[in-house]
C-alpha cells in the first residue's frame, strides 16, 4: 500500500519538485511526492496535454510508479496562441530565459495595451502503470497579460513580463506563497487532485 501512496514527479528540476510538494500537501494527505532520475522523452507533442502525458508515460514505465507530470508555457492571443507549447524555445537554440523574453518583447512592440491579453497555460498529467483508466490529465490557464518590460526579482521563464488578471505587479513581483495560490500550475494540480486522490488512496 505504500508504493500505492507514492507519486513519482517526471522532471529533474529540484524546484518544481519543492513547488509541487507545496502544492499537493494539504489537497493529498499522505502522498509521498519523490524526484525523477531516469530518461526524459522528447517532447514532440502537438498541445500541452500531449506533451504532459508524455513525460508521465515515461516516469511511469521506468520507474514502475504512478507518475505526474505538467508542461506549460505561455500564450498570447494577438499572437494566436503562441509561444505556447515552444516557450521554452522561443528565442532561438540558446534556450534562455531572457532571450526568449526578448524575442517575445520585440514581437509586441506596436501592439497597444488593450491587445496584449495573454495566459499561463499547464497541463498536469496522471499516468499509472499497468492499471485500467490509467490516464488523465487537467489544464488550466491563469489569464493575464503581457507588460512592456520585464519587472521583478523572483520566479524565472516569462514571470516578469506576465501580469496576472486583478494584479498591477509582475508574477515576478509576487511571492512564492502568492504565486503558489494563484498560478496555472496550482491550478491544474489543484484540477488533477481529485483524481489522484480516486485512484491512489
Amino acid at each position: 500500500m505504500a508504493a500505492a501512496r507514492t507519486l513519482v514527479l517526471a522532471s529533474h528540476n529540484a524546484h518544481k519538485l519543492e513547488e509541487l510538494r507545496r502544492i499537493l500537501g494539504p489537497l493529498i494527505p499522505g502522498i509521498e511526492l519523490i524526484g525523477y532520475d531516469g530518461p526524459e522523452p522528447i517532447e514532440d507533442g502537438l498541445s500541452f496535454a500531449d506533451n504532459a502525458l508524455l513525460k508521465a508515460r515515461a516516469a511511469a514505465a521506468h520507474t514502475g510508479l504512478p507518475a505526474i507530470a505538467d508542461d506549460s508555457g505561455v500564450s498570447v492571443d494577438v499572437l494566436g496562441g503562441m509561444p505556447g507549447i515552444f516557450s521554452a524555445r522561443w528565442g532561438g537554440p540558446a534556450r534562455s530565459d531572457r532571450a526568449n523574453v526578448d524575442l517575445l518583447l520585440w514581437q509586441l512592440t506596436d501592439v497597444h495595451d488593450d491587445h496584449r491579453a495573454a495566459g499561463f497555460v499547464c497541463a498536469a498529467a496522471l499516468v499509472i502503470p499497468d492499471a485500467d483508466d490509467s490516464e488523465v490529465c487537467r489544464v488550466a490557464v491563469w489569464p493575464g497579460n503581457i507588460a512592456r518590460e520585464p519587472r521583478g526579482e523572483y520566479g524565472f521563464g516569462y514571470d516578469p513580463v506576465f501580469i496576472p488578471e486583478g494584479e498591477t505587479r509582475s508574477a515576478a513581483e509576487l511571492s512564492s506563497e502568492e504565486k503558489d495560490r494563484l498560478s496555472h500550475r496550482t491550478r491544474a494540480f489543484s484540477a488533477l487532485a481529485p483524481e489522484i486522490r480516486d485512484r491512489l488512496t
